[in-house]
C-alpha cells in the first residue's frame, strides 16, 4: 500500500494523528498495515496502535504476538478494542505482557466464566485452597496482595474484551463484575485470616454484599458496599470473637483498598452497617436483629433489598438474609416510609456539585439512580404480596414488574433500553482509566472515544450526546408515569396496553406515596376520570403528573380533593383543562398550592377563575390600579351590596395572587405585608366611595355633607398585615362649611357602619373585619369623630399608650386634605419634642410587662407564640416604638410606621448597634414568615407554631425546608427569637 493510499485508509478508519500512526505502523512492519481495518473498529484507533506498539516492545515474542493477531481476527479484535478503549488495561498489559494470551483463547475470550471458577482463580493467586471451608492465604502478605491485584485485572481482561466487542449484554457484564468482586472479597478474607493468625478460627465471618454488588450489577470501578456478620465458633468466647471479627473485616478492607506497586482494586465500604460509620464493624445475627427491629430507618430496609452473602460463611449470610427479608417487605407499611425514601433521594441530589449536575450520569435528573429508585419503590410497595417481583438486579426486577402488570409493556421496554444504555455508557467511562466516576466528559476527544466504543462510528460525539439526552428525558418521563398513571387503571377504563392495577394494589401504592386515605383518593380519581368524554380523557392525561405533584406536597389528600372540587366547579369550562394540559407551569403551581396551602385552596374553590393567574406574573398590584378596577367593577352593579361584593371579588383575586406568590417563594415577606395592606387600602377606598354614594342618594342629598378619611392603625398602618389580620382603623370626618353638624355626623356614621357591615358579610372571600377599637375611649367612644374632637381628646385625655398606638397611624383612605390634617394633628403626640419623659418610659415598660403576663392565651407556649412569645413580634415592635417615642422628634428617619424602616433609621442614627439591629430584623422577618406560612397552611389565622403534624410540614415546605425537616425549621425559629429576646432585654428593658 503506497503512502497516499495508507494515509487515506487511516483517515477513513478514524485515526486522529495520521502522521504518528504511519510512523508507528512502519515500526510494526507488514503486520501493522494488515491490522488497520481492525484498529478502525476500536474506540480510539490512534491510542490502540500506540498501545500495541508498547505491548510489542514488552513481550518476549514480538513476532509471535503480531503473527497471532494477523492470523486470528477474533484475537486481534478483542485485544485492539481493549487497547483502544482502556488506557488502564493497556498499561496493565505492558506491565504484564504475557496476559495478552488470555484473549487468544477463543473460549475464554467469548464466554462468561462460572462464579466458582473466578473465585478459585483468585484464591489460588494468594496461595489459598478453594476447597477449604475457610481458605487461608499461604503467600507472603505483600506478595499475596499484589498477586490478587494482578490476577483481578487478568480476569478483567476477557470480560472487557467481550464487552467492547459487543458480545456481552450490560446485565451480563455487571453480573460477571459482581462475581469477580465476590471472589476478590473471599481471597482478601483469606489474606486477612493469614494476617490475624490462629485466632481467625474462633469466629465465623460472613460478608454480605449490598448495593450493586449485592444486586449482581456492579460497575467496572465502584465502591463495594458490604455488611459484616459474625458468630463465635463452637466453644469460643463471644467477646474475643467480636474483636477477631472486627480485625478480619478491617484487614479485608485494607487488602482491597490499599495502594501498592500493582495499584489498588476498589474501596470496600461498610457504611451501610447498623449505625453507619459510628457502629461496630461487625455484629452477630442477634445484634443485627435487635438494631433492625428497634432503630433502623426505612431507607436502611430499602438498602437491604440487595443484601446477598458473597464471601466467608455463606450459610451464616443466608440466615441473615432470611432474617431481614420479612422486615424489608413490610417497610412500605411503616409511617414515614415515603418521606424517608424522598429524603434519601434528596440527600443524593443535594450533594451533586452544581457545575456537575448536567453531566452526572448516575445521580442527576434522568440518571441511573432515578430508574433504580423507581424500581425499588415499586418492589417495596407491591412485593409483600407478590414474591415474583423481588429480584435484586434492576433490569430483572423491571422485567418482572412488567410481566406482572405493574409497569406497562411499552414503558418497561423503554425504561429497560434507557437504563441499559446509561449503564453501558457508565461502563465505558470508567473503563478508560479504571477510575470511579459517573461524569460524562465535556471534551471532544473523550466524547469521540466513548461514542465509538458504543458503536457510533459516524458523528460519534453528536450521536452519543443526542442518545444520552434522549434516554435522560425518557427516564424522567417514565419515572413519573410508572408511579401515577397505573393508579388510574383501578378506577377508569384505559385503552391500550397500560398497566392494570387492582383496587387493592392501587390503595397500597397510594398509601406508600403518602396519601392518608387511599380509598377516598381512589373515589376522587374515579370521579375525575369516569366516562369517555373529552374531559375525562384530558383528566387521565393530566392526573399522572398531578398525582406526583400532590404527593410531593405536605397533604396529598387535600391536594387531590381540592383539585376534584375545582374541576367539578368549572365543569366543562373550555379553557380550564386545556390550560392545565398545555401550560405545565400552571398545573404544577396549582398542585403545589392545593397540597400545601389550605388558604389558597379555599380561595381557588371560591374563585376557580383565579387559576389563570398562576401562569402569569404574581407580583402584587399597586393600590391605585386596584382601586380603579374596583370602582369600575362596582359601578356596573345595581345596588350597594352587589357593588361591594364585586369589590370583594377583586380583593379575593389579589389575595390569591399574593398568597400564591408567597407559597411559591416568589414574594418577599415585607412585600407580602405591603401587598396585603395595599389590597386593604383599595378595598376600603372603593367601598367608602360606593357606600358613601349610596347613603347620599338614600338621603336625597345633592352632595355629601362631610369629608371622610380612614386612618390605618396597627399592623395595617405599618404596611405589615398578615393573612389573618383585621384592619385596625380610626374614622375621621370634617363637615363642609355651613352644614348642620348633627346631619354631618349622622351621615358619617351611616357611611362607616355601612362600610364595616358590607365588608364583614359572609361571602366568597375571607371577610374583612374593620376594627375601630383603637379609637379614643375604645368601644365606649363614638365610632367616628371630627378633627376638632380628636384634637380636644388628645389635648386633654391622651395617655402614653395612645401616643404609642399612633406611631402606626397612616392616613391612607378618603379625603386627602382630611388625611393630611389628621397627620399634622397627631405628629406632636407620637414624636414628642424633647423625647419621652422618664415616667412615660417607665409606663411603657409597665404596660409591656402587663401584656407579657396577662395577654398570652391560656395553654400557649411562650417560646412559640408569634406575637406575644419571647423574642416575638410584640417584643421587637415595642422595642422599636420606644426608640421612636424617645427620639422621633430629633431623628426624621424614625417618623415612619414601618418596623424595618424604623430599625434601619435607628441604626443609622447610632441609637441601635448594627449587630443588634440585624438580629431584630432577621427575627422580625422570620417570625412574620412563619406566621404567614402557618395561616396559609391552615387556611385561617394562626398565632402559634403548629404542633408536629402535616400542618407543620406544610409550614416547613412553604418556608423552603424539606417536608421532613420541620424540626430544623422550629430550631431555626427558636434560635432567631432567642437572640432577639436577648437584644430586647438589653435595649427595651435597659
Amino acid at each position: 500500500m503506497n503512502r497516499a493510499t495508507l494515509r487515506s485508509e487511516l483517515l477513513r478508519h478514524g485515526f486522529a494523528d495520521v502522521d504518528r500512526a504511519m510512523t508507528e505502523l512502519a515500526e510494526l512492519g507488514g503486520a501493522g498495515q494488515e491490522l488497520v481495518a481492525i484498529l478502525g473498529w476500536s474506540a480510539e484507533p490512534s491510542a490502540a496502535l500506540s498501545a500495541l506498539l508498547r505491548l510489542a516492545d514488552a513481550v518476549e515474542d514480538r513476532d509471535g504476538l503480531l503473527a497471532a493477531l494477523t492470523a486470528d481476527e477474533g484475537t486481534a479484535m478483542r485485544l485492539l478494542c481493549v487497547l483502544g478503549a482502556s488506557a488502564a488495561l493497556a498499561d496493565h498489559l505492558v506491565a504484564h505482557p504475557d496476559h495478552w494470551r488470555v484473549l487468544q483463547d477463543s473460549t475464554l475470550g467469548t464466554t462468561r466464566p462460572a462464579a466458582w471458577a473466578l473465585r478459585a482463580a483468585l484464591l489460588e493467586a494468594v496461595g489459598a485452597d478453594p476447597a477449604a471451608e475457610a481458605p487461608v492465604a499461604t503467600l507472603d502478605e505483600a506478595e499475596a496482595i499484589d498477586a490478587l491485584r494482578v490476577t483481578y485485572r487478568r480476569l478483567l481482561l476477557p470480560l472487557a474484551a467481550r464487552d467492547l466487542t459487543h458480545e456481552l449484554s450490560v446485565d451480563d457484564a455487571a453480573a460477571e463484575l459482581s462475581d469477580l468482586a465476590a471472589g476478590t472479597l473471599d481471597a482478601a478474607l483469606a489474606v486477612a485470616r493469614a494476617h490475624v493468625g490462629e485466632e481467625a478460627a474462633s469466629v465465623r465471618l460472613s460478608v454480605i454484599a449490598m448495593g450493586k454488588c449485592g444486586g449482581h450489577e456492579l460497575n467496572y470501578v465502584s465502591d463495594v458496599d458490604v455488611i459484616f456478620l459474625h458468630e463465635a465458633a463452637d466453644g469460643a468466647d463471644e467477646v474475643a470473637a467480636a474483636r477477631t471479627a472486627a480485625r478480619l473485616a478491617s484487614q479485608l478492607i485494607q487488602v482491597c483498598s490499599a495502594q501498592t506497586r500493582e495499584g489498588t482494586i476498589w474501596p470496600v465500604d461498610a457504611a451501610l452497617r447498623p449505625e453507619g460509620k459510628a457502629g461496630a464493624l461487625s455484629r452477630t445475627l442477634a445484634g443485627h436483629r435487635g438494631y433492625y427491629e428497634r432503630w433502623a430507618e426505612p431507607w436502611e430496609f430499602q438498602a437491604l433489598l440487595k443484601a446477598r452473602p458473597v464471601a466467608g460463611d455463606l450459610e451464616l449470610g443466608r440466615d441473615f438474609v432470611a432474617m431481614v427479608s420479612p422486615m424489608v417487605w413490610s417497610v412500605a407499611d411503616r409511617e414515614g416510609f415515603v418521606d424517608a425514601a424522598r429524603a434519601m433521594r434528596r440527600r443524593v441530589v443535594d450533594h451533586i456539585p452544581v457545575k456537575e449536575a448536567d453531566r452526572e450520569l448516575k445521580l442527576g435528573v434522568g440518571g441511573l439512580r432515578d430508574v433504580e429508585f423507581a424500581v425499588q419503590l415499586l418492589q417495596l410497595v407491591h412485593g409483600r404480596a407478590d414474591e415474583q417481583i423481588r429480584p435484586q438486579a434492576t433490569l430483572s426486577a423491571l422485567h418482572e414488574l412488567t410481566r406482572a402488570g405493574y409497569v406497562g409493556r411499552e414503558d418497561g421496554e423503554a425504561l429497560h433500553n434507557a437504563y441499559a444504555f446509561l449503564r453501558q455508557l457508565e461502563h465505558r467511562i470508567q473503563l478508560h482509566r479504571l477510575r470511579r466516576t459517573h461524569l460524562v466528559p465535556e471534551d471532544d476527544a473523550s466524547l469521540r472515544r466513548l461514542g465509538r466504543s458504543l458503536g457510533f462510528m459516524k458523528e460519534p460525539n453528536q450521536r452519543l450526546v443526542r442518545t444520552w439526552q434522549h434516554h435522560r428525558r425518557e427516564v424522567s418521563r417514565l419515572h413519573q408515569k410508572l408511579f401515577y398513571r397505573p393508579l388510574l387503571s383501578a378506577v377508569a377504563q384505559i385503552a391500550g396496553d397500560d398497566v392494570r392495577l387492582s383496587s387493592e394494589a392501587a390503595r397500597a401504592r397510594l398509601a406508600a406515596l403518602g396519601y392518608d386515605d387511599p380509598a377516598a383518593a381512589l373515589r376522587s380519581l374515579e370521579a375525575l376520570t369516569a366516562g369517555v368524554t373529552r374531559t375525562a380523557n384530558i383528566q387521565r392525561a393530566l392526573l399522572p403528573a398531578m398525582l406526583q405533584w400532590f404527593a410531593d406536597g405536605a397533604d396529598p389528600d387535600a391536594g387531590l380533593f381540592g383539585f376534584r372540587r375545582i374541576s367539578e366547579a368549572l365543569g366543562r369550562t373550555p379553557w380550564y383543562l386545556t390550560t392545565l394540559r398545555d401550560e405545565g407551569e400552571i398545573a404544577e403551581r396549582l398542585a403545589h398550592l392545593l397540597s400545601t396551602a389550605r388558604y389558597c385552596s379555599d380561595l381557588l374553590e371560591r374563585e376557580p377563575q383565579g387559576i389563570k393567574l398562576l401562569g402569569g406574573d404574581l407580583t402584587p398590584q399597586p393600590s391605585a390600579v386596584l382601586t380603579e378596577e374596583m370602582l369600575a367593577t362596582a359601578g356596573r352593579q345595581e345596588d350597594v351590596d352587589r357593588a361591594v361584593k364585586a369589590v370583594r371579588a377583586v380583593r379575593r383575586r389579589e389575595l390569591l395572587r399574593t398568597a400564591a406568590g408567597d407559597v411559591l417563594g416568589l414574594t418577599d415577606v415585607a412585600d407580602v405585608g405591603n401587598a396585603l395592606s395595599r389590597i386593604t387600602d383599595a378595598t376600603l377606598e372603593a367601598t367608602l366611595a360606593v357606600v358613601g354614594e349610596s347613603v347620599r342618594v338614600q338621603r336625597g342629598l345633592d352632595a355629601a355633607p362631610t369629608r371622610l378619611a380612614i386612618i390605618a392603625m396597627g399592623r395595617y398602618g405599618g404596611f405589615e398585615l398578615s393573612y389573618g389580620s383585621d384592619a385596625d382603623v380610626l374614622f375621621v370626618h370634617e363637615p363642609e362649611d355651613g352644614v348642620d353638624q348633627h346631619e354631618a355626623a349622622s351621615y358619617a356614621k351611616a357611611v362607616v357602619e355601612g362600610v364595616r357591615r358590607t365588608l364583614a358579610l359572609p361571602g366568597g372571600d375571607p371577610p374583612l373585619v374593620v376594627d375601630a377599637d383603637l379609637r379614643p375611649e375604645g368601644k365606649q367612644g363614638p365610632l367616628i369623630r371630627t378633627l376638632d374632637a380628636y384634637a380636644a381628646y388628645y389635648a386633654k385625655w391622651s395617655k402614653v399608650w395612645e401616643a404609642q398606638a399612633l406611631l402606626r397611624a397612616d392616613a391612607v383612605v378618603g379625603d386627602l386634605e382630611v388625611r393630611e390634617q389628621f397627620t399634622a394633628l397627631i405628629d406632636p403626640l407620637r414624636y414628642p419634642a424633647g423625647g419621652l419623659a422618664e415616667d412615660d418610659v417607665i409606663e411603657v415598660r409597665r404596660i409591656k410587662a402587663r401584656v407579657d403576663n396577662e395577654r398570652l392565651p391560656r395553654g400557649a407556649d411562650p417560646a412559640l407564640h408569634f406575637k406575644l412569645g419571647r423574642g416575638g413580634l410584640a417584643d421587637i415592635e415595642w422595642t422599636v416604638q420606644l426608640l421612636q417615642l424617645r427620639h422621633g422628634a430629633d431623628v426624621p428617619g424614625l417618623r415612619t410606621t414601618q418596623t424595618l424602616a424604623a430599625l434601619a433609621a435607628a441604626t443609622e442614627a447610632g441609637l441601635l448597634d448594627s449587630d443588634d439591629a440585624e438580629v431584630l430584623t432577621a427575627a422580625w422577618r422570620d417570625v412574620s414568615r412563619v406566621r404567614n406560612a402557618a395561616t396559609l397552611a391552615r387556611g385561617k389565622p394562626v398565632e402559634q407554631m403548629p404542633r408536629p403534624s402535616r400542618e407543620r410540614r406544610a409550614v416547613a415546605g412553604i418556608l423552603g425546608y424539606p417536608l421532613d425537616q420541620s424540626d430544623a425549621m422550629v430550631n431555626d425559629y427558636l434560635r432567631a427569637t432567642r437572640r432577639a429576646r436577648a437584644v430586647v432585654d438589653r435595649v427595651f428593658w435597659d
